[in-house]
């Protein structure tokens, strides 16, 4: 049951980043002046979307601490990590970014590294 906590603050840390990018996508680049900026902010606090977001970051908190109350820190956290992994395999689905061999060999050193992390 711990290991579905560690999963839903991944799943929902991944979701309001990816949810994030999207939305700032859509309502573009952020503006010069100080006027057009407040609105450009505006806009995005009260998209239903960027809402989701943010409640996604408070679920991802909750069972964040959920899985701190059943494992060490120190075997958990490298867990997170995966959240790289999976930004990068979804952002290049979803933003068609560039998956290059570069970040597919850093993804690998990280999923190497939490393997090495948690066995000892």
């Amino acid at each position: 049951m711990e290991f579905l906590y560690i999963f839903g603050a991944i799943i929902f840390t991944v979701y309001g980043q990816l949810i994030l990018k999207w939305r700032v996508v859509y309502y573009g680049s952020l503006p010069v002046s100080v006027t057009d900026k407040a609105m450009f902010f505006g806009k995005l606090l009260i998209d239903p979307f960027i809402i989701s977001g943010f409640v996604a970051a408070f679920l991802a908190f909750l069972c964040w601490m959920a899985a701190m109350t059943k494992l060490e820190l120190s075997f958990a956290y490298p867990f997170m990590s995966l959240s790289f992994v999976l930004v990068l395999v979804l952002s290049g689905l979803f933003f068609h970014e560039p998956i290059t061999l570069p970040k597919i060999t850093g993804m690998i050193l990280i999923v190497a590294g939490i393997i090495v992390s948690v066995q000892g």
